[in-house]
């Protein structure tokens, strides 16, 4: 049929009243497998039990094509399962409302309705349901018609790889790979009869990026997040309670915007430092180390009582006599989690005696799992890579710079994280002077969140920023979901595409 022949196209739900017209569509669609058909009763019993999985393609009112799935327990079958075991032998009482996977068990389309791409609809009404549905994926087996040619010199393994590299044309496994089924495995003996395959089946498979496990808990996984960055004005203060008091100040206004997550900058507490300016800068950054654990303590509170999630930038703490650059993320269920600057800065060690930590980890949050890293480690892209493989959907960036050079340092290496990781990337800073702190005169900053570069994200990266310099909350919102599919059906795939056969990377 030619395209300017059609007057209509419509998907439908299979009704019994279809049957004839279906099995002389069958016939015609298996010439090549006598008697490959469904009996009346067989499609009458799929349809009871359901309907939403058995569909029709219509042309001009005429049935061009069917799609007919399960829904399965997939832990109930071995990876070396035939048809047979997953219809329960033509029975279909494997079906279950219950199941993790919807399974499909056949699929075709009329030889004079081919090349109208009819079958891709088939195929995407099948990934909505899936998705719909909350299931893992789709699997089916899929015959692979053109193997008999090759049969006496290859194996199917070999078979496959030659239709990947496009040495072969299958048109049927180049259709179900360019709709993002991917192989999995090899089934032998899968469909009795089915001579051209050679019996062979190949195990194709489409994971569900939107699949959430079900939980017991009452919480749900947030999808869209609500980012709120406190870019801070470094300005004198009385003491601990005063500075508190204008931190506090900023949760509340983050925190009435409904943000998930308030960001602080690195070293936001420095201004109490003044109280010791008569000592060396060592001696005195060591006095305001004295500060963290009561600052800590009390935004574990803010975290609570405000109901959001505080990143507290960073804060100099002692440890074994040792001096590090720490923070801690205080969540609102009441929890709290350390991390460290690993990478401490020529100027941290030289003037401070600063030392770098050892401990790299992802979070788990109520918004999913998020990393963090101070400043400096930003421009060590390992580091995030390594987060990036644990999980991680947002990184945070609490940064303190004196200078434009500094600040376009980690800005842009920032949003080079953004892209390469496929996350996104929150950065904080303080803002304003303090000629009254040694070694912390001025500061430079403008907070920013940034994206990947794709279609569904702003084409410069940029998702929001606030004004350089000026003390400000910059609110933004994320969605989780886009990176999923950026992870699947993004122009280019950042992680997926990596060479991890010539290069690898990991934690000690």
């Amino acid at each position: 049929m030619n395209i300017q022949d059609i007057e209509n196209v419509e998907l439908k739900f299979l009704d019994l009243n279809d049957y004839q017209e279906l099995k002389e569509a069958m016939i015609q669609a298996y010439s090549t497998m006598p008697n490959a058909y469904w009996k009346e009763d067989q499609i009458e019993n799929l349809i009871n039990k359901f309907p939403e999985g058995q569909i029709v393609i219509k042309v001009n009112d005429q049935i061009a094509g069917c799609a007919l799935s399960l829904i399965l327990d997939y832990n109930q079958f071995d990876n070396s399962h035939n048809y047979k075991d997953i219809t329960g032998n033509y029975t279909f009482n494997t079906h279950t409302n219950d199941g993790d996977v919807l399974y499909g068990i056949d699929v075709f389309i009329k030889p004079q309705f081919r090349g109208l791409r009819l079958g891709r609809r088939l195929y995407d009404y099948r990934k909505e349901l899936c998705e719909k549905l909350n299931l893992r994926s789709i699997a089916f087996g899929g015959r692979i018609p053109g193997y008999h040619k090759f049969s006496g010199t290859l194996t199917p393994k070999e078979y496959i790889e030659k239709v990947k590299r496009k040495e072969i044309n299958d048109p049927v496994l180049n259709f179900q790979i360019s709709n993002d089924f991917h192989p999995a495995k090899i089934l032998k003996g899968y469909l009795e009869g089915d001579e051209a395959s050679n019996e062979f089946a190949v195990l194709m498979e489409w994971d569900n990026i939107y699949y959430e496990k079900p939980s017991k808990k009452a919480a749900t996984k947030k999808k869209i997040i609500r980012l709120g960055l406190i870019q801070w004005q470094m300005r004198p203060y009385n003491d601990l309670d005063e500075l508190l008091q204008q931190a506090e100040y900023f949760i509340d206004a983050v925190a009435g915007y409904r943000s998930d997550f308030a960001l602080f900058p690195e070293f936001f507490n420095a201004p109490l430092m003044a109280e010791n300016n008569h000592l060396s800068e060592s001696e005195a950054i060591r006095e305001l180390a004295k500060h963290t654990q009561d600052i800590v303590n009390k935004f574990s509170e803010f975290s609570i009582s405000y109901n959001i999630n505080i990143i507290t930038g960073s804060m100099p703490e002692i440890r074994d006599d040792r001096l590090y650059n720490v923070g801690y993320l205080c969540k609102r269920d009441g929890t709290i989690e350390r991390y460290e600057k690993l990478h401490v800065t020529p100027d941290e060690a030289k003037v401070w005696g600063m030392q770098g930590g050892n401990e790299l980890k992802a979070f788990d949050t109520d918004c999913g799992k998020i990393g963090i890293l101070i400043c400096y480690d930003s421009e060590f892209p390992e580091l995030s890579r390594l987060l990036a493989d644990e999980g991680m959907d947002i990184l945070f960036i609490p940064f303190l710079t004196d200078t434009q050079n500094g600040y376009s340092r980690v800005r842009n290496c920032a949003q080079a994280r953004a892209i390469e990781n496929e996350c996104y990337v929150a950065i904080a800073g303080s803002v304003g002077n303090l000629p009254n702190v040694h070694n912390m005169d001025i500061q430079f900053a403008q907070s920013m969140v940034f994206t990947p570069c794709d279609f569904s994200f702003p084409s410069n990266g940029i998702k929001a920023e606030a004004t350089p310099n000026t003390e400000m909350i910059l609110i933004a919102d994320v969605d989780i979901d886009l990176l999923r599919e950026l992870n699947q059906f993004g122009a280019v795939r950042n992680l997926k595409d990596r060479r991890k056969d010539i290069f690898q990377l990991s934690k000690k």
